[in-house]
C-alpha cells in the first residue's frame, strides 16, 4: 500500500535561514511557500520526494508546540510522510495492525507566490505505537511542482533516511511486518552496528542499531539523511566554494559508491552525499 516516501518534515526556528541553507545544499530553489494554522513552510521537491521545512508562525497552539519541540530537541527531522494510493485502505490496515490511526483529514495548501492549490488526504499513526517516530500517510490529489536548479551539480534525490533504534527486532516488525515495507538487507558489522534496509519506492528507510548504554529501548529517533548526486566531486567542489564544510570523498558501504559527509548547512541533521554505483560508469 505504501508506494514511496512522499515527504520528510524538518523543523527550523528561522524559515528564511533554513530555506537558504537547503537551497545551497541542494542547488535547487523552493517550489512552494505557504503559511497558516501556526506554521509557515517551504517545500523543495526533487525527483523522488519532497523536503518540507516548517517553522512556527504566530502564537497559536501549533506554533507553541513547534517552538517547544525545537527548544528541547533542537532543529531537525520531525516526521516521515509515506505516499499511498488509497488512504482509506491504508487507514484500515493501520487499524488492523494496532497503529491507532487518526481520522482521515482533507487538507489544502496555497502557494504564496502563484496562488496555486495542492490538496491531499492524510492520516497519522499514533506516535506511542510507532516507537516515538511521527509517521503520516498521504494520498496526494496532484503532483507538486519541481524545484528548479540554481547551480551546477545539484542534488538529484534522496537516497535513504536513517532511523536509529535500541530495539532492532521491534523496529523491524514495525517497518516490515506492520507497514509492509520490503526488507532488502539485514547485516551486522563491528564498526557500523546492525543495519536493516527497507525499500520504499526507489529509496530506503535505513534502521540502524548501535548498542549504547542507557539508550531508550522504547523510542526510536529520526536521525539522518543521505542525498544522491550524479558527480560527487563536482557537488563537493560547489559546496566548498560556497563555504560549506564537507569531508574528503571515501568509499561507501555499498560496493562502487562514493560518499562525503556534510558538516554544515543541514539544520543540524547528520547528512551524507552519495554517488550511486551505477553513476560511476
Amino acid at each position: 500500500m505504501i508506494t514511496a516516501i512522499d515527504h520528510v518534515v524538518v523543523l527550523v526556528s528561522d524559515l528564511a535561514a533554513g530555506a537558504a541553507a537547503y537551497e545551497l545544499l541542494l542547488a535547487r530553489a523552493p517550489s512552494w511557500r505557504s503559511s497558516g494554522d501556526g506554521s509557515e513552510t517551504v517545500l523543495f521537491t526533487l525527483r523522488n520526494m519532497t523536503l518540507e521545512l516548517m517553522a512556527p508562525a504566530g502564537d497559536g497552539p501549533i506554533a507553541e508546540r513547534i517552538r517547544h519541540v525545537i527548544k528541547f530537541q533542537g532543529e531537525g527531522l520531525a516526521s516521515i510522510c509515506f505516499r499511498v494510493g488509497d488512504v482509506a485502505k491504508m487507514h484500515r490496515r493501520l487499524e488492523r495492525v494496532a497503529l491507532k490511526p487518526d481520522a482521515i483529514a482533507e487538507v489544502e495548501s496555497h502557494d504564496a507566490a502563484s496562488g496555486a492549490t495542492l490538496s491531499w488526504k492524510r492520516t497519522r499513526a499514533a506516535t506511542d505505537a510507532t516507537r516515538g517516530v511521527r509517521l503520516f500517510f498521504l494520498e496526494l490529489a496532484s503532483e507538486r511542482p519541481f524545484s528548479p536548479t540554481t547551480g551546477v551539480a545539484p542534488i538529484t534525490g534522496l537516497d535513504h533516511i536513517v532511523v536509529s533504534t535500541a530495539d532492532p527486532e521491534r523496529a523491524a516488525a514495525l517497518y516490515g511486518a506492520r507497514l509492509g515495507l520490503d526488507m532488502a538487507l539485514d547485516r551486522s558489522h563491528q564498526d557500523w552496528g546492525r543495519l536493516m534496509f527497507f525499500r520504499c519506492g526507489d529509496l530506503v528507510v535505513e534502521v540502524v542499531h548501535r548498542p549504547v548504554a542507557g539508550s531508550d529501548v522504547n523510542h526510536d529517533k529520526l536521525w539522518g539523511m543521505s542525498w544522491r548526486c550524479a558527480d560527487i566531486d563536482a557537488t563537493r567542489a560547489r559546496l566548498l566554494h560556497a563555504g560549506v564544510l564537507v569531508s574528503e570523498p571515501r568509499a561507501g558501504r555499498k560496493p562502487g559508491t562514493r560518499v562525503v559527509t556534510v558538516r554544515s548547512s543541514t539544520c543540524g541533521i547528520p547528512t551524507l552525499l552519495v554517488q550511486p554505483a551505477a553513476r560511476l560508469e
